[in-house]
């Protein structure tokens, strides 16, 4: 799974750099979330499968707070990078403003601003986690450094810890959701414009394979954060990590891309390139 992970965002990144054709908002925007999957999963992925094949099941003292950070940086640079790829969108139904909407200097600044607040963002959490004194057992009911697996094994009272996590996760998300909200009610109001059933149906086929990620990214994160305290499965937060820790950074090369004709033609380009290079 990893690794098929790997393949699709690279083979993704690779195209959007090679193919001059392909230098577009839209394509730089999704060429970012490839980055912030690959970072994503390679940021637990790899230790556990290091872990599953030594036998060992153990991580250090500074990587689990190290992988607990990394984990929460990119997931949430993606959240911030999902809400504007949706003012993309909305930009791309102004076809004649569209090149000065999105200007270069605008496409960087959004991407830089997605990472940087992702960045910064994921500061608060583990930080005040690991000021809390952990108990002699040191056992992580989970098969990576997931925040909330780490705060069971806190010995002291730790609803500040939390408050703060469910504080963060509620200023940030729902506020995204409201602005990819806004952004589609403009989109969808444009799509009913559309004359033709043909040009409305394509329309509607890009958004809702936006929509699909945004709903595993962010129902998954609002699912395991600002669930009920009374609440509490750790079977569940594993499976709610492997969805949206692994199955979304593996469907969004696909749903957004590699289905897609210019990224078709593109790579079959590309291979047809190297192909007559090599003879």
């Amino acid at each position: 799974m990893y690794l098929i992970t790997l393949l699709g965002n690279i083979i993704l990144i690779s195209i959007t750099i090679l193919d001059s054709s392909l230098y577009t908002p839209t394509y730089f925007f999704l060429s970012n979330l490839s980055c912030l999957d690959v970072w994503y999963t390679s940021s637990a992925f790899p230790p556990m499968l290091i872990n599953f094949v030594s036998g060992k099941n153990t991580t250090s003292f500074s990587g689990c707070p190290a992988q607990m950070y990394f984990s929460l940086a990119m997931g949430s640079a993606e959240c911030v990078l999902l809400s504007m790829m949706a003012y993309d969108y909305v930009a791309i139904c102004n076809p004649l403003r569209y090149p000065i909407i999105m200007n270069k200097r605008i496409c960087v600044q959004i991407a830089a601003g997605s990472w940087v607040a992702g960045c910064f963002t994921a500061l608060v959490e583990p930080v005040s986690v690991l000021q809390l004194f952990l108990c002699g057992n040191s056992v992580i009911n989970h098969f990576a450094c997931e925040i909330l697996a780490v705060l069971k094994l806190v010995c002291v009272d730790t609803s500040m810890a939390q408050l703060i996590m469910r504080v963060v996760t509620a200023l940030l998300v729902p506020m995204l959701m409201l602005l990819i909200c806004i952004s589609y009610a403009f989109i969808l109001s444009n799509i009913l414009r559309i004359s033709s059933v043909d040009g409305q149906s394509k329309a509607f086929s890009t958004c809702a394979a936006h929509l699909t990620v945004v709903v595993l990214f962010y129902g998954t994160a609002l699912s395991m954060y600002l669930k009920p305290s009374s609440v509490d499965s750790q079977e569940i937060d594993k499976f709610m990590t492997l969805v949206y820790g692994a199955l979304t950074p593996i469907l969004n090369p696909i749903i957004y891309s590699l289905r897609n004709k210019e990224v078709k033609a593109a790579l079959k380009k590309l291979l047809f390139r190297n192909s007559l290079v090599m003879f």
